[in-house]
């Protein structure tokens, strides 16, 4: 059967997603999971499982073509592996459709089962729930609900509100007695909308229903009806599938990051004449960041003990001269001063205090720095611990990315302790081109979080203007090139930009890091009364990125949240 232009299911066509060149697809039926959507008047949406990534979506017919019509002309609309994995996977089902039918079974076998999707919505009835019912055969039904065989009520999907559309959007995933039914409707929440759900209650043979707050059984003398106990009966938010959600044919992955290289020596240190302080270091982290660092810390010939939470990570570090300390508390043991630099707050305040952490070592004399992008609340607090026990703070936050710490061209921001800072000289030497000190603790960090918020505003702009110019028909090539001659031109925009040009997001600062200091400068700025509406809503971009599993891409991937 067909409508529209002529579109029947299983036909094959070219749809366009908005932000994505035209994509090989086939007309589907929707699978329970896929979420229906607000249509303008008079253009009616089509169901298209999209060839390659096996999505669904909800596409106009305005956006539809014909596969085989228009096969020569959008072959090369797109260059991309997914685009090319996609024409030849629908190529074979051209060829042998038999082959794709465990494929496509979602759109019948994966429909939720009606008694498991019940017994998830059984809990205690909302009381403030009103009733709402019309009479249909003598039976008692709920409003804007047409009873079917299978009492599965049905809404048909048009540019108009019903009526009934407007009052509830529902399913009841039982069979019901029409002679022996008794329903009401009951707030509930559904996932991407302020539908309505409808509960029942059935009262059998004359078996009176107590009140909401007393334990319930649903009965049905039917063979086919199961017995359902109703004792904490109310309508949650389902934790279906999501992915339909995206709208996006393609789904980029991460690649992996290369292993640090020990053996090679970064220019910028070979040019630099540095004369390695004879005090023993100890280094807390060997992420991202932490690798580079404590390479070139090693290469300018520093003592340095290490210690991370995947001990097999510092086994590179130990062939190349450091010592391995099972605890963060050996490490201050071990050493004059230790370098902390870690993911976030929490895992840094995790270091110093939790179990066989900082706290648990003798500190008195002992110098502590903190590398880690923290807020100022928390390096006070760190700061306090270790005072507090005769030892010495500096906070020395880094501005940079991992090519600049394997380079060993970052800037250090430093604040605290002066003499802790003329100490570490030497090693801020072997890992920045530059190195300020800034006073109190807290002024280093207030200055990262301000640095970090105008870079991530900045490439949350680029990524906007990047997916502006494809939507605009312009190369993005072109952007970067008119871009890169103006005053405009910077090493982050053009690095940025050309892994998003590439897709593929190679990770020299996790996205999800970006966002943790956008947080970080939003809070800070809370606690001052200084409104940040750009940062806010760069945030919010992030934070999206994020939920799509980008978080561990570089942060330039803010693109795919931006471009669709």
């Amino acid at each position: 059967m067909t409508d529209g232009k002529g579109y029947a299911v299983n036909d094959l066509v070219w749809a366009k997603m908005k932000g994505f060149s035209p994509w090989p697809g086939r007309i589907s039926q929707p699978p329970a999971e896929l979420r229906r959507i607000a249509v303008k008047k008079n253009i009616p949406v089509r169901c298209i499982f999209f060839f390659g990534s096996n999505n669904y979506a909800w596409i106009e017919e305005t956006q539809i073509k014909p596969y085989q019509e228009f096969k020569d002309k959008l072959l090369s609309s797109c260059k991309s592996a997914g685009f090319k994995e996609a024409v030849q996977q629908i190529e074979e089902y051209i060829s042998n459709p038999e082959k794709f039918q465990a494929l496509f079974s979602s759109e019948q076998e994966n429909r939720p089962d009606p008694d498991v999707e019940f017994n998830k919505l059984r809990e205690t009835p909302d009381e403030s729930a009103s009733d709402e019912a019309v009479s249909v055969n003598n039976t008692t039904t709920p409003a804007g609900l047409e009873m079917g065989d299978d009492a599965i009520p049905t809404t048909p999907v048009t540019g108009k509100k019903s009526a009934a559309k407007k009052k509830v959007r529902a399913s009841l995933p039982i069979k019901l007695n029409a002679d022996k039914m008794v329903a009401s409707t009951t707030k509930a929440r559904s996932i991407g909308s302020k539908a309505k759900a409808v509960a029942a209650a059935i009262d059998v043979d004359n078996v009176n229903i107590p009140s909401p707050k007393r334990k319930r059984k649903l009965l049905n003398d039917s063979a086919d009806a199961p017995s359902l106990d109703l004792e904490t009966f109310s309508p949650v938010r389902r934790n279906v599938p999501v992915s339909h959600l995206l709208n996006r044919p393609v789904t980029v992955a991460r690649p992996a990051t290369p292993e640090i290289d020990m053996s090679s020596v970064s220019n910028a240190l070979q040019s630099r004449n540095i004369q390695a302080s004879s005090l023993k270091f100890g280094f807390l982290g060997l992420g991202i960041m932490g690798c580079g660092i404590v390479k070139n810390l090693l290469n300018s010939g520093h003592s340095v003990v290490v210690w991370n939470r995947t001990a097999t990570k510092c086994r590179k570090f130990q062939e190349a001269g450091a010592e391995v300390a099972d605890t963060p508390s050996d490490v201050i043991e071990m050493t004059d001063v230790t370098f902390s630099c870690v993911s976030d707050p929490q895992v840094a305040k995790d270091l110093v205090f939790g179990n066989c952490g900082v706290m648990s070592a003798n500190l008195v004399g002992k110098g502590y720095v903190e590398m880690t992008g923290v807020d100022p609340e928390t390096s006070q607090d760190i700061a306090e611990q270790i005072i507090s026990k005769g030892g010495r703070y500096l906070e020395a936050q880094i501005q940079g990315s991992k090519n600049q710490a394997e380079e060993g061209t970052l800037i250090i921001l430093a604040a605290g302790e002066r003499l802790l800072f003329e100490e570490c000289q030497t090693c801020f030497e072997a890992i920045s081109r530059n190195s300020f000190y800034l006073g109190d603790v807290g002024n280093a960090t207030k200055m990262n979080l301000v640095l970090q918020m105008i870079s991530g505003v900045t490439l949350a702009g680029i990524a906007e203007g990047l997916a502006l110019a494809d939507r605009a028909g312009l190369q993005q090539k072109d952007v970067l090139e008119v871009l890169e001659l103006t005053n405009m031109s910077s090493e982050m925009l053009l690095q940025k930009g050309n892994s998003i040009i590439k897709g593929e997001f190679p990770t020299h600062q996790p996205l999800k890091h970006m966002q943790k200091d956008l947080k970080l400068a939003l809070a800070m700025a809370d606690g001052l009364e200084q409104s940040l509406p750009i940062t806010a809503a760069s945030n919010e971009v992030y934070k999206h990125a994020k939920r799509l599993g980008y978080g561990s891409h570089d942060a330039s991937a803010v693109y795919v949240r931006a471009r669709f």
